[in-house]
């Protein structure tokens, strides 16, 4: 089973998500795919991703593998650390010295479906709150990065996820345009 985490402002009807999605359901595997709408509250959105780790449990009787995407990897490494899952992390946030939450603050809009939403300084303590500056397992992680993320500076996932699997491509975005190419290495990562 994988559980997809969405980025910020993003949802299920991203490309990536949309791409595993296909994927997935092209090798008769659709229905081990969760990618639901995450709540635009920190502590909403783990919440739900640890109700469907549980549900993903009591169906296949063994853990699921965590996918996530720009914050959503950021949520991917918590609950993996929290849960002793395995996880991929693509182009994930990660806080580091000098990071301005304060660029965060205010209303944003959804991507894929218009809606709107805020985003408080209390989002940003649960943020900091959930915060791994030291994976205790990095063998259970795989970082995705690709050098020419316009939105974050991979060197910060390089040295946060030292120990872990990485691989970090030259150019792409932060849409991590190589995606299509790691999918069946995802599966597999998965154990599916």
């Amino acid at each position: 089973m994988i559980i997809y985490l969405h980025g910020f402002r993003s949802g299920p009807q991203s490309a990536k998500a949309q791409q595993l999605l296909a994927h997935m359901q092209a090798r008769g595997l659709g229905d081990r795919l969760w990618c639901g709408q995450l709540p635009p509250v920190p502590a909403e959105a783990i919440a739900l991703a640890e109700q469907q780790i549980r549900a993903a449990v009591r169906m296949n009787g063994t853990p699921p593998t965590i996918v996530g995407s720009s914050l959503g990897g950021f949520y991917a490494t918590w609950l993996a650390e929290q849960h002793r899952l395995r996880a991929v992390l693509v182009n994930p946030f990660v806080p580091h010295a000098g990071f301005d939450g304060e660029l965060f603050i205010g209303r944003h809009t959804n991507l894929y479906d218009g809606s709107e939403f805020d985003f408080t300084r209390e989002h940003m303590a649960q943020i900091a709150a959930m915060d791994v500056p030291q994976p205790r397992r990095p063998e259970n992680l795989w970082l995705l990065a690709e050098e020419d993320d316009e939105v974050l500076d991979t060197r910060h996932a390089v040295a946060r996820y030292a120990g872990a699997r990485q691989t970090v491509l030259p150019g792409g975005d932060h849409s991590f345009t190589r995606w299509e190419d790691y999918l069946d290495g995802i599966l597999a990562f998965a154990g599916l």
